[in-house]
């Protein structure tokens, strides 16, 4: 099965039949492994709403992580921020807000006000250069579709992103801050005396889901990315576009059923038998939908192996390594998936590259190779632990 941040396809949709379906974007991507168990429209550009806030709190967490901000540091409130549309916590300007409760607010709240407080405060006070660090952020994780114009996600006619790149981020912050992640599944907060509820209904209803974000404007619909866990399968879902809030849930709800009912106890997913049952609606007949694309998982040979080639300081220098790589054996690594693994090791943080997907044999080769030429690789049976995955160019 091809991995899903490499698996590009080309979708017709016939929407004579179901305008409803046809309008919406959808994938379900398995947590641990990060391969796609269903796709619809999910490279399509859309609206992202305050799914946007995923971003700005990526790049805070990552802060907090490299000890550029604390939790208990105080940010002033600009005019700008103050004057931010809702949902809104109803900051002043002029006034200051502890980080800690930014982050609950964008969360829980949605807060505008203090999606945008963070934002200046990354960047200086200047939120249009912190979307440009939001977007070469998205780059640098995969979201390869994905523009960010500012730190809330109030409509821009050039703010766009896709289902698919939503669901890398949602993949990229419970993986790489395992610390904060459970934050995301928190539906009030106290702040000044008041408590502050949330409106991510899942949270409450759905058994197993413990994350993250929900989004609307009027010109992107209802929006949310979603994360569930039950037994030893987690996936992430991501749905965007719907016209009334109800419609996400029960979608995002039927998708993650299907997938537990399929899953039993750690059988092998059929991927078409999964598609077919989330198209399926309850009477039986199946929705009128044709794809220009045909997945499949049968008569293929293994590619589970992975050869790992280093360590290093920092992410970048481990992906260009990686992508070094891959070039020197695009004959082999053309179609395969470049991974980069978060360490920590004697204190210190380290980045291992890996590229993963290889058939057994071809992984010794290619190690033979590189250290023929003195460089390091391993060829190792892939683990499905890695902490991320990045796409090859």
């Amino acid at each position: 099965m091809k991995k899903w941040l490499l698996y590009t396809f080309f979708a017709l949709c016939l929407c004579k039949a179901d305008m409803a379906f046809c309008a919406t974007s959808s994938i379900m991507i398995d947590a641990s492994s990060g391969d796609v168990l269903y796709q619809k429209n999910a490279d399509e550009k859309r609206y992202p709403a305050s799914l946007t806030k995923l971003m700005t709190l990526y790049i805070t967490f990552n802060a907090l992580e490299n000890g550029n901000l604390k939790l208990t540091d105080e940010l002033k409130v600009s005019h700008i921020a103050a004057g931010r549309s809702p949902s809104k916590l109803g900051l002043n300007a002029g006034d200051t807000v502890d980080v800690k409760t930014c982050i609950l607010a964008s969360i829980i709240k949605s807060a505008n006000d203090c999606a945008t407080v963070l934002g200046e405060a990354l960047s200086g006070g200047n939120e249009r250069e912190f979307a440009k660090m939001m977007t070469k952020t998205a780059q640098k994780l995969g979201m390869k579709n994905t523009t960010f114009k500012n730190a809330s996600g109030l409509n821009h006619s050039e703010q766009k992103t896709t289902a698919r790149d939503m669901a890398v981020l949602g993949l990229a912050i419970y993986h790489h801050f395992p610390k904060y992640y459970p934050l995301f599944s928190m539906t009030e907060f106290e702040y000044n005396g008041q408590i502050i509820t949330g409106h991510n209904n899942l949270l409450k209803t759905y058994d197993g889901a413990d994350g993250m974000k929900t989004g609307y404007t009027m010109a992107a619909g209802f929006n949310i990315v979603t994360s569930a866990k039950r037994g030893d399968h987690r996936v992430i879902v991501v749905t965007m576009g719907h016209k009334k809030v109800e419609d996400r849930d029960e979608t995002t709800a039927m998708m993650m059923d299907k997938f537990f009912d399929h899953a039993g106890n750690n059988q092998k997913i059929d991927i078409e038998k999964l598609r077919v049952a989330i198209e399926t609606p309850k009477g039986g007949q199946k929705k009128t939908t044709d794809y220009a694309y045909h997945i499949k998982t049968t008569s293929k040979p293994k590619n589970d192996y992975a050869i790992k080639i280093g360590a290093f300081s920092n992410y970048d220098k481990a992906l260009n390594h990686a992508k070094k790589v891959q070039n020197q054996f695009a004959s082999k690594l053309s179609a395969q998936n470049i991974r980069i693994d978060k360490l920590k090791t004697g204190g210190k943080t380290l980045y291992r590259a890996q590229i993963t997907g290889i058939q057994q044999a071809d992984a010794s080769k290619l190690c033979t190779a590189l250290k023929n030429k003195g460089q390091d690789c391993i060829a190792v049976k892939f683990q499905s632990e890695t902490m991320f995955a990045e796409g090859s160019n």
